[in-house]
């Protein structure tokens, strides 16, 4: 299954496909890790890194009917993304294999859809580097330890289309949005480092400076 041949300058202008995952759960948080390049670990963070670290370290394997490739290099100038899947198995035999990504998760399926339009992407980068349909994927939590199947359509794939838009049009800004502050903060590594909860409505200047001549 050839690849098609990479344009080199285009492949300068990529920005992380996980990014896109990022985004969509917060913009501010993306922006604070893919423009600004902070970072901070906690419990959570480690403990899907590791589960990644898991998932990418095994050697391909081979099933009746199925390959299996492991830590898959991937990368997109129609989404403008480039990354890497978990696992990519591959259905059937030789150059009409059917790539179907499977996407490992340290928590549990989420109300919103950042996991799968993240999955969506690499759906979309599989089907232009080899030029053949993939209908169909699978997210893999840590805490239901079960698959959780992902269909790739129309709406889905118009989500990821514009969140990758989206994504590319900040960064390629270098623009960090102001916090807003809500509850999913409270689980975020970087909290710390973006204080929404100070800076969603920062003191004015003229109540600080009252606030130090009454000192």
């Amino acid at each position: 299954m050839p690849a098609p041949q990479i344009d080199r300058v285009s492949e300068d202008a990529l920005i992380p496909l996980s990014a896109l995952q990022h985004y969509l759960f917060c913009p501010r948080q993306c922006a604070l890790i893919h423009v600004e390049q902070l970072w901070a670990e906690d419990a959570a963070t480690a403990e899907g890194r590791l589960l990644h670290e898991k998932a990418d370290a095994g050697r391909p394997e081979k099933r009746p009917g199925v390959r299996i490739a492991r830590g898959v290099a991937l990368r997109s100038f129609a989404l403008g993304v480039t990354g890497k899947a978990d696992i990519v198995e591959f259905h059937g035999k030789g150059d009409g294999a059917t790539p179907f990504p499977v996407e490992y998760k340290r928590g549990k399926p989420k109300a919103h859809r950042a996991d799968e339009v993240q999955l969506c992407a690499q759906a979309i980068c599989l089907e232009e580097m080899f030029t053949i349909a993939v209908p169909n994927g699978a997210m893999f939590y840590g805490v239901t330890r079960r698959r959780l199947p992902v269909a790739f359509d129309a709406a889905l794939r118009e989500l990821t289309l514009e969140t990758a838009r989206a994504t590319r049009a900040m960064i390629d800004a270098a623009r960090t949005p102001a916090p807003v502050f809500t509850s999913a903060c409270r689980r975020c590594s970087l909290e710390a480092l973006c204080q929404p909860a100070r800076l969603e409505k920062p003191p004015s200047v003229t109540r600080w400076l009252a606030a130090r001549l009454r000192d």
